[in-house]
């Protein structure tokens, strides 16, 4: 999670040094995808860190489930991405969308784990 965080900040920081603004893609993902994508690929890093071998034992590629499951392909993610990512006020709310999902996650973890221990 830590390198993909690392990787958005430097595009973000690329593209805000720079004058010009990037053109808008022809196959744009819908922002609201996009945030799911996000979340996704922020669940397969934080697995990738806390448990390596987990998705190396259950053969999944992270790159190729997101591509499959969101029928994108990197190409236009990456398109896309670079827009959201010229906007930097707009990409940071779709982040703290991102960071608001993973903490409802958690607190439905935490208060499904109590009802369990009961």
């Amino acid at each position: 999670m830590k390198k993909s965080l690392f990787f958005f900040s430097f595009i973000i920081l690329l593209i805000s040094c720079k004058n010009t603004t990037v053109e808008k893609p022809d196959n744009l993902i819908d922002e609201d995808k996009m945030v799911e994508i996000l979340y996704d690929i922020s669940i397969l890093e934080a697995i990738k860190v806390t448990n390596p071998k987990s998705l190396e034992t259950r053969k999944i590629n992270s790159n190729k489930y997101i591509y499959q499951k969101y029928k994108i392909d990197s190409l236009q993610f990456v398109k896309s991405d670079l827009y959201y990512a010229s906007d930097v006020s707009n990409y940071e709310i779709m982040y703290k969308k991102v960071i608001e999902k993973v903490e409802n996650v958690r607190k439905a973890d935490s208060v499904k784990n109590i009802k369990i221990k009961k």
